[in-house]
């Protein structure tokens, strides 16, 4: 496991385009089809990776916390599945399933979702404004696999809040931590 930070995109960068199957459902989800929101998270998650499994309830939580409340939400695993076959759709539908999530957990296999928003870990975040711009990327919150600080999310929380409420970015945000994306050869 190679311990990787984020990119930290540049804030205000416009969302990239997307168009994926969602593995529960299998409808194809376009990141349009989640604009009309205030804002729009997108996840770079996977089933594998202590990082995510660390956050995964309360990730599923975010979700519900925020249903109804114009944040369009989706997931993306990205990882290369010849190498790491846990992360394949189906176990990223039994992953969903099994953790209640709400949002579309999308199927990114060629990867060029991740180039574009250059995810570089997971969990990778990024929040974008009801414009499209992008407001926060960073961590989940301070909680890492052994550190002992509670799970809460407050720190994605916090942005989202913000977003909602029509507020400017979040002027502290730090990079995530996670493993890194598993890129095909």
């Amino acid at each position: 496991m190679a311990l990787t930070e984020s990119t930290m995109l540049e804030l205000g960068t416009i969302a990239p385009d997307f168009a994926l199957a969602d593995v529960v459902s299998g409808k194809i989800v376009r990141r349009d089809d989640l604009r009309g929101n205030k804002a729009l998270l997108v996840m770079f998650i996977c089933t594998h990776c202590p990082y995510v499994k660390h956050i995964e309830r309360e990730l599923a939580k975010v979700g519900k916390d925020y249903e109804g409340k114009s944040l369009g939400i989706a997931a993306i695993s990205s990882n290369d599945v010849t190498t790491h076959p846990a992360d394949s759709p189906a176990g990223m539908k039994q992953q969903a399933q099994t953790m209640g999530f709400s949002f579309p957990y999308l199927y990114d296999e060629t990867q060029t979702v991740a180039h574009a928003y250059k995810a570089a870990c997971t969990p990778d975040f990024f929040l974008f404004d009801g414009d499209m711009k992008l407001v926060y990327r960073g961590e989940f919150d301070r909680s890492r696999p052994g550190n002992g600080v509670a799970i809460t999310g407050e720190d994605l929380r916090a942005a989202i809040d913000a977003a909602l409420a029509g507020n400017p970015p979040l002027e502290d945000q730090r990079p995530s931590i996670g493993c890194n994306i598993k890129w095909k050869a």
